[in-house]
């Protein structure tokens, strides 16, 4: 069985650094683990096109590496991508647009183990993760209750239900999703707004008082400050594609300014 390495930063008290991908291709994961700077890598497929095929290549990449994967995934169809996800080698889900304590139970249950003590529906699955014989043991059983939840919180009812939702026995993480939220109370684009901002620390206070650990989303390590002031210890920086546009954008630029003078 393969050790989670957020799972076991997690349990240390130790914190965790990551990135954001939303190509599947597994040379991108590979560039990623040779840098040796990630704990897990999180694949955004709530944006991003994807087959199962493509599932079990980013995994294959990842654990070339001492890292572990990342699934974002829909609010639909979340049963099946989670336990799909996990098949082919996921260890950590972040479920997107929770907004009950309904919610919450049902997204634990997706991904823990149908048996009586953990209340799940994952049950045996003969899928790359649990080849061989592995599927139904009990390291199986013990591997779907290592894996990592983590919830969005960026929707007014959540906010709303805010304690009650952490309370759900198995939730891990919390992120927050400041644009998603200020669209939900009719404010879209005003994520930084002093009052939206407020929300954000509440909810990473909240968190934190209640032992389900924050994570930052950051563009910059010049951003990471305002968030360990917090005593928030988990980040995940940087997105694929907006590095790529960057890059390209300033570069290009700089170029035609250079040509053109």
């Amino acid at each position: 069985m393969r050790h989670n390495k957020l799972r076991e930063l997690l349990n240390t008290g130790q914190p965790s650094v990551s990135t954001h991908v939303h190509s599947t291709w597994p040379s991108v994961v590979e560039a990623i683990g040779h840098t040796g700077m990630y704990d897990y890598v999180e694949f955004v497929a709530e944006y991003a096109p994807f087959d199962l095929y493509a599932l079990d290549n980013f995994c294959r990449a990842v654990e070339l590496f001492d890292m572990s994967a990342m699934i974002k995934i829909d609010q639909e169809p979340r049963n099946f991508l989670a336990q799909r996800a996990i098949g082919s080698g996921f260890q950590s889900v972040l479920f997107a647009d929770v907004r009950t304590v309904e919610d919450a139970h049902e997204c634990v249950r997706a991904v823990r183990p149908e048996t009586p003590e953990a209340g799940g529906y994952h049950g045996v699955a003969t899928r790359r993760a649990t080849y061989m014989g592995y599927g139904g043991t009990k390291d199986y059983v013990n591997a779907l209750n290592d894996v990592v939840i983590a919830f969005m919180i960026e929707k007014k009812p959540t906010i709303d239900a805010l304690p009650d939702i952490l309370s759900v026995d198995g939730v891990d993480m919390l992120q927050w999703g400041g644009a998603d939220f200020s669209m939900s109370i009719g404010r879209p684009g005003e994520r930084y707004k002093a009052d939206i901002r407020s929300i954000e620390r509440t909810v990473i206070e909240t968190g934190l008082k209640m032992n389900v650990p924050p994570r930052a989303e950051i563009d910059s390590v010049d951003d990471a400050k305002y968030y360990l002031d917090l005593g928030v210890r988990h980040f995940s920086i940087g997105t694929d594609i907006m590095v790529l546009h960057k890059w390209m954008k300033e570069n290009g630029e700089a170029l035609r300014k250079e040509i053109l003078g």
